[in-house]
């Protein structure tokens, strides 16, 4: 019953950061819906364990807790693709800046020179 409720409050907790980085425009009102989507799954799952059994059953999975780490796994790896992915397109942008900058600095002290 304490994990319960530790689970409860950092559940809370996190919500109220996700809305503050919502009013601050740090997130888009999609990304907000789906944060509190997800954590009221969350808690929902913890109020409830047993209903995550009857849908792990229906899945094909053993035990709910079972489908849960499965389910946090896969979501894990799709949040490491999205920000590999990002992370390489920062990269190619600032690659693309310096290069023209560098290009522009060359052609303007080539300028100079003459």
């Amino acid at each position: 019953m304490i994990i319960k409720i530790v689970i409860i409050l950092f559940i809370l907790f996190i919500l109220w950061r996700t809305f503050i980085r919502f009013k601050k425009s740090d997130i888009t009102s999609r990304e907000f819906l789906i944060w509190l989507g997800f954590w009221f799954l969350v808690i929902g799952a913890t109020l409830v364990p047993k209903k995550t059994d009857i849908i792990a059953q229906w899945l094909g999975v053993g035990r709910g807790a079972d489908l849960l780490v499965y389910l946090s796994i896969i979501v894990l790896f799709f949040i490491a693709f999205k920000i590999i992915v990002k992370l390489e397109k920062i990269d190619h942008d600032i690659t693309n800046i310096v290069r023209k900058q560098a290009i522009a600095d060359k052609n303007k002290t080539d300028s100079l020179s003459e």
